[in-house]
């Protein structure tokens, strides 16, 4: 009974000096802590190691005794002492701005999973690209892997390109921007339309990106993405990725028409697709 008031008396302490932060999630990344393994000593239920709990005191100024202390006591301690000061970092503003990013993870549950992404390719115009997406979560955030496997002509050496990035739901639409991670000269935004259906099948969007090409220009493309499910065989889908001409029979002629980019007279923007 003992131990456990002197677990919650720690939680309430170590409540009270993440108050004078800005955001749980502030506290965190300075301390370089897991968010859920935190969550869990504020809750109460667990109680760091003696190494953790050295970091604990030496980051908010205490002594190990006083944030054991009970919890009146402390406070009154706390009241008395001049106030933590909380340093603005370089990185802060961008850090809130991911954070806030990341709350739209909770809408992405129903969409983790594997998909065939296709859209007319940039690097190689006329061609249609197929390429796998695995979209999974992570801790409190939505993190997606893209790869492409490219071979230009039957007989040349295959290419594989992987982009890491993110993903996020906001007011009924899935925004995910990545970065190419091998050589790191190129970032895709892709904004795709959710699935207001109990099974999800396909998403529509758009992507905007440059060409792999020398040129590099900005392009925008119509995206379909096909769901594979929660788990693939990654060889046998990564050996159905690459280039394919228009008329290909291995493209579904629906997919085909969602991915054209052409525009109607009447459009002033270009504009996604509804499925």
């Amino acid at each position: 009974m003992e131990q456990d008031l002197m677990h919650q008396d720690f939680a309430s302490n170590l409540r009270l000096l993440c108050s004078y932060y800005k955001s749980i999630a502030e506290v965190c990344r300075r301390l370089d802590i897991n968010r859920p393994q935190f969550n869990r000593y504020l809750s109460g239920r667990y109680k760091p190691s003696a190494h953790t709990l050295l970091r604990f005191c030496d980051f908010f100024g205490v002594e190990e005794h006083e944030i054991l202390m009970p919890h009146e006591q402390f406070e009154r301690l706390i009241k008395v002492r001049p106030r933590p000061q909380t340093i603005e970092e370089p990185e802060h503003l961008e850090s809130e701005h991911l954070e806030r990013l990341q709350r739209g993870a909770a809408g992405l549950d129903k969409y983790l999973g594997y998909y065939f992404e296709y859209y007319q390719s940039m690097a190689y115009p006329g061609r249609i690209l197929r390429t796998l997406i695995c979209i999974e979560r992570r801790d409190d955030r939505v993190c997606y892997q893209r790869t492409e496997r490219l071979r230009e002509h039957p007989g040349d050496k295959v290419f594989h390109g992987v982009y890491l990035g993110i993903a996020s739901f906001l007011t009924d639409r899935i925004f995910m921007m990545d970065y190419e991670s091998l050589t790191g000269n190129e970032m895709t935004q892709t904004i795709l339309f959710p699935s207001f259906k109990n099974r999800v099948s396909r998403l529509s969007g758009l992507k905007l990106g440059v060409s792999g090409s020398g040129e590099r220009m900005p392009c925008c493309a119509r995206v379909v993405y096909e769901y594979l499910g929660l788990s693939v065989d990654k060889q046998r889908a990564l050996s159905l990725c690459g280039l394919y001409e228009q008329d290909s029979d291995q493209i579904e002629p629906s997919i085909r028409t969602m991915i054209s980019n052409e525009m109607g007279s009447d459009d002033w923007h270009f504009r996604a697709l509804y499925i």
